[in-house]
This record gives structure tokens, sequence and C-alpha cells, in this order.
């Protein structure tokens, strides 16, 4: 009865120190794990959609436009990306299938153990003529504490059987999920290397087309140089009208103190920095902000006060944080509004048609107005938006939700 307790206790032992190894071998590896990357697989290729989904509305024709330039530019920037985030889930797929493959071994150097310890137990000469007749293993005992005993020894013997079948079938069905998750890995792995092969196709496609516009447009420097001057007299216009109205406002707020409720939704604008939602449901940053080089032509910098957002056609401008609309007003044939949120304003231009009104308390994410569609300028539908603190201009991008 010794022997065996000393047999099971050295046995446990060494179950003990390939479990524990298996676990170090186990322990995740620095890096993202495949689920993230899957995520933002998704992410940029919804992103991709959405940008063809705008060029699809643009013009008909294969004449390059500043706007197809840039939204084909906007995907190149999403292939790169996409294939990045690829080449990391292939990386994070060969990652697991080893930690997969180092468990599954080593939860198999346990099973043979298991397996030889039971084979060995059976052939035990002393233990098979137990088996054979239990009760002439009792009645043959020599005194009453001798068949107590041997009573004890055979239940020990027949519970340390269970256990170990018991081990054998719980490890068995470990290596078949190990298995098994070894499958969906090499079918992942093989779905990412299909997709990385596909984008790194579409890219080339795109790089071509870019060139080719890029190209044509340049051949168009006098005309489009007139465009830019056209579109930069608007833009200027805008720009000191929105300045004007929020210096008005803050010098009629300087002369009063803030309520308290206006104090809690600047506080709450505030503590949302960085992760208030984008004044469009869906779309892209077409223009950053502050001095921009210009896609085609290096001479020409841009000084952006705020930035601009593409989207599809018919959609919504939305209010970033709860707060009341303090200004309506028209420029160059389209209308801007300005919501205030305690000492900070946000103003969104650009827009056909108004879904609010001046004094109207506002919600986030509430529609205030539909963004314009300029057909001459292949369909573009874009939002310039801004962010001021009292009279002081900052960087939307910083602001907004990544």
């Amino acid at each position: 009865m010794i022997k065996m307790k000393g047999e099971r206790l050295k046995v446990k032992g060494e179950r003990l120190l390939v479990f524990l190894i298996a676990m170090l071998l186990c322990l995740p590896a620095f890096g993202e794990s495949v689920k993230d990357l899957q995520k933002k697989q998704k992410k940029l290729q919804q992103e991709i959609e959405q940008t063809n989904k705008m060029l699809k509305q643009t013009k008909k024709d294969e004449t390059a436009t500043l706007n197809k330039l840039n939204l084909i530019g906007q995907n190149i920037k999403n292939q790169k990306q996409l294939i990045r985030t690829l080449d990391n889930e292939i990386t994070a797929l060969n990652r697991e299938m080893n930690v997969l493959n180092n468990k599954r071994d080593s939860l198999q150097i346990v099973l043979e153990g298991y397996k030889n310890d039971y084979a060995q137990m059976v052939r035990q000469s002393h233990y098979a003529r137990m088996q054979q007749s239990p009760l002439l293993f009792l009645l043959s005992s020599d005194s009453f504490q001798q068949l107590a005993r041997r009573a004890r020894y055979l239940q020990e013997f027949a519970h340390f059987r269970q256990q170990q079948v018991r081990r054998i079938e719980n490890t068995q069905a470990e290596i078949d999920i190990q298995n098994e998750l070894l499958q969906a890995n090499k079918a992942d792995k093989q779905t990412a290397l299909s997709s990385r092969k596909r984008e790194q196709e579409n890219l080339k496609r795109d790089e071509r087309k870019q060139q080719n516009m890029l190209n044509q447009l340049k051949s168009k420097e006098k005309d489009l140089s007139k465009q830019l001057k056209q579109k930069q007299k608007k833009v200027d216009e805008l720009n000191r009208k929105i300045d004007d109205m929020v210096r008005k406002q803050t010098e009629k707020a300087s002369k009063t103190s803030l309520t308290k409720e206006q104090q809690l939704i600047a506080g709450g604008f505030e503590a949302n920095k960085g992760r208030l939602p984008w004044p469009v449901e869906k779309g892209m940053i077409s223009g950053h902000f502050g001095k921009q080089q210009h896609p085609v032509y290096s001479q020409v910098v841009t000084d952006n006060k705020g930035i601009y957002l593409q989207t599809v056609a018919n959609a919504k401008a939305r209010a970033v944080y709860k707060g009341e609309v303090t200004s309506c007003f028209m420029v160059a044939g389209t209308y801007a509004v300005i919501i205030q949120h305690g000492n900070y304003r946000t103003v969104y231009s650009n827009l056909s048609k108004l879904s609010v009104k001046q004094g109207d308390k506002v919600e986030t994410k509430q529609a205030i107005g539909t963004i314009f569609t300029d057909t001459e300028q292949d369909q573009k539908t874009e939002l310039y938006f801004q962010i001021y603190k009292d009279r002081n201009i900052l960087n939307p991008e910083v602001w907004i939700a990544k």
C-alpha cells in the first residue's frame, strides 16, 4: 500500500511538471491578438467599401478630378494598412498555431504517461489476481485486520483505476479540442492569405489609376489653378464670417458668467476629448487641419481652420455633443450652424438644408442638416467642421474619435 501511494505521488509530480511546461509554452506572446486584428481588418474593409461607394457617385467617366484622386488616395492608404493588418494577422495565427501545437504535444506526453501507468497496473500479477477473484483475495486473509487492509487496498486500486480512465478520457478530449482549434486557425490563415493577395492586386490597380490621374491633372494646371483660387475665395469668406460670429458670441458671453448647466456641458465636452463622435455617420477626412500641401501641385499650400469630412450624397451632419444652436446663417450659397457647449463651440458648414434653428437644444448625434452635394465638383459631398474654445480655434482631429 505504501508502495502504491509512493507511485501515485511520483506520477502526480511528473504530470505536474509536464503541465507547468505546457502552461509556459502557452503563455500569450506580445502583439495584438488574432481577434483584435480581425476586427481592425473588418473596419478597414468597411472604410474601403465606403470610399468605393463615394467613387461610384462621382461622374461616370474616366476624366481625372481632384475628388477622384483624393478618394483613390484614401483607398490606397486603407489598402496598405489592410495589407499590414493581414500580415500581422498571419503572424499572429502562426504564433497561435505554434502555441496550440506545443500544448497538444504536451498533452500527448501526459496521455502516453497515463496510458503507460494504466498498462503497468494491469500487468501487475498481484493486481491481476485481485481482478480475477477479489472475493478469494479477501477470504484468504489471515486475520480481520488483514481483511480490512485488503478491502481498503482493493477500494484504492479501483478508485485509482477510475481516476486513470477519467484522466485518459479528459486528456484525449483536450487533445481533440486543440486539433479542432488548429484546423480553424489553418482555415483562418488561408483566408487571410487569399485576402492579402486580393488586396495587393487592388492596390496595384489603384496605384496605376492614381498615377494616370496625376498625369492628367498636371496637364490641366491652368484650369485647376483658377478653380483653386475660386474655392479659396469662398473658404476665406466662410472663415471670416464664422470667426466674426464666434467673436461676437464670445464677447457677449464674457459679460456674464456661464450658468451651472453650461459649465457642466463644457466639462462633459472637455472630458470627451478624443472620444467625440464624428459629425458624419460614415466618411473620411478629406482635408486635415492646419497647413496642407496640395496633392498635385507641390508649390500650393492651404491652411485649413478646420477639417473636411467627405461622405455619401444626402448624408446628414450631426452634433458631436449636446448644446444649444446659437447661429444659423448662409455663406456662398450654403448654410452653416454654430452650436454652443458652454465655452466651447462647434461649427458645421456646407449644408444644403437645415434641421435645426437658432435657440434649439440639441443632443449628441442629433441631425442638424443635410450636407451639400456639389454637382460642379464631381458630386462631392463634404462637411467643413470646426471647434472653438472661446476665441481659440482647435484641431478637431484631436477631439473626435480615432
